[in-house]
């Protein structure tokens, strides 16, 4: 059985509470958590981190090191804040065992690049991305020849456009120029610009699922609305990489969606304007 451990902000999150039983139904068991290390106690009225292990039956770890040493493979969460993964990953990315950074990985491209460079320059194998990757809609999606997406989600800008962007990148490519917001609080919207007169919006409309309209250079049209399994994917792709390392997304996806999301939040301090992607 292969252990991994959790290092999180704080432990009472909806990744640390359902990752543990999504690991024990793909792999039967043969990957299970073992430890978690919380930093802080839930800030906003959850359980406390000894609460939490208590409840899910989960030591755990004094401290980082600890968990390292204990664990075979380790997830870093953090999910609904991202700026703690450069402190929270720090020594993980040293450890030479295979690490998994959940989304979004970082908000600013110097940060997402300074974390892979930790990870390489120490042997590291680690990725991250958005569960939303592992769709079965859109890998059934052709790549060639598209002009214009349309993509619609729900969530708040900064810890959600990961999900609607790393599907974009992913089928549009790395060279995004800039950036555009066109939202507003409740409605955020942001027009990205690709080489070659190409162009993608993100749509946030709370409560909504996510999907997109796609339109390619020869004037047709197709759409899609994600409802497959993709947590059931994302997990078997995490525990494949555990055994393999070998990596299910590119540094450079992930690096580009850092430096759309960073390049974001800067137009939408100014909207409709343009803002460079750098």
């Amino acid at each position: 059985m292969k252990k991994i451990g959790f290092i999180d902000y704080y432990l009472d999150e909806w990744h640390a509470n359902n990752y543990p039983e999504f690991f024990e139904k793909e792999t039967n068991g043969e990957m299970k958590v073992c430890l978690a290390y919380g930093k802080i106690d839930s800030p906003v009225g959850g359980m406390t981190n000894k609460e939490w292990s208590e409840k899910y039956n989960i030591p755990l770890a004094s401290s980082i090191e600890e968990l390292i040493e204990k664990s075979d493979c380790i997830i870093v969460l953090s999910p609904d804040n991202p700026e703690m993964h450069i402190e929270l990953t720090e020594l993980a990315l040293k450890s030479k065992k295979p690490v998994y950074i959940d989304k979004p990985f970082s908000l600013k491209k110097a940060e997402a690049e300074k974390m892979f460079e930790n990870a390489d320059s120490n042997g590291t194998s680690c990725y991250s991305s958005s569960a939303l990757f592992y769709s079965d809609e859109l890998k059934a999606v052709k790549k060639e020849g598209i002009k214009r997406i349309n993509s619609i989600g729900g969530g708040t800008f900064e810890i959600y456009a990961v999900h609607q962007l790393e599907q974009i990148v992913y089928l549009m490519g790395y060279d995004a120029k800039r950036v555009m917001y066109l939202g507003d609080d409740k409605h955020p919207a942001l027009l990205i610009e690709f080489s070659d007169e190409r162009y993608a919006q993100l749509n946030f409309f709370m409560e909504q699922p996510f999907g997109m309209t796609i339109g390619y250079e020869d004037g047709t049209t197709t759409s899609m609305q994600i409802n497959s399994d993709f947590w059931k994917n994302c997990t078997k792709e995490m525990a494949e990489f555990f055994e393999t390392q070998k990596l299910p997304v590119e540094h450079m996806q992930t690096i580009t969606v850092a430096a759309i999301t960073e390049a974001g939040i800067k137009a939408k301090a100014n909207p409709f304007k343009w803002i460079d992607v750098k």
